[in-house]
């Protein structure tokens, strides 16, 4: 087989891949999700599901990065650091209290973790209160929240 015979071969599988790949490999759960969007949560009820009903305190060992305007709220960033040893904490879970769904994201730490800390970005569908809640080892919970000015909604 000569280069330009593999050039063709190649470039056809990929070719072929491309097109029937998105029928052939279907997500069935990106589907069901499409039929069957999750429930809306709106802030309170998606908090007492995480605190389980616990009363959660206002801490200054959330600390809570998020910009005062975000220009595009598709595009949020936001960074969460909790000033405890990593045996402390058990998860970080960011809300946006206006979202339909306010249960932004979670993410649950292990010592291997070495440093409760995670940096992403959100989205926002108008300006709102971005609220960082610590779930701590001992079963308390601690939270901190900053307002942010959404210029472009990023839900729609």
């Amino acid at each position: 087989m000569n280069r330009r015979e593999f050039l063709k071969t190649t470039s056809l599988a990929a070719v072929s891949t491309a097109l029937l790949g998105s029928s052939v490999f279907t997500d069935v759960k990106a589907a069901e999700l499409v039929d069957n969007p999750p429930p809306k949560k709106p802030f309170d009820e998606a908090l007492k599901e995480i605190t389980g009903g616990k009363a959660v305190s206002d801490s200054d060992k959330v600390k809570l990065v998020a910009p005062e305007i975000a220009e595009n709220g598709a595009v949020v960033p936001v960074t969460v650091e909790v000033e405890l040893p990593i045996e402390q904490v058990k998860a970080i879970h960011i809300l946006a209290d206006k979202n339909h769904n306010a249960r932004t994201m979670s993410v649950y730490f292990t010592p291997a973790n070495g440093k409760a800390y995670i940096s992403t970005r959100i989205r926002l569908a108008e300006t709102m209160n971005v609220v960082a809640v610590a779930q701590l080892a001992d079963g308390s919970f601690i939270k901190t929240q900053k307002p942010v000015k959404v210029t472009i909604g990023g839900c729609g």
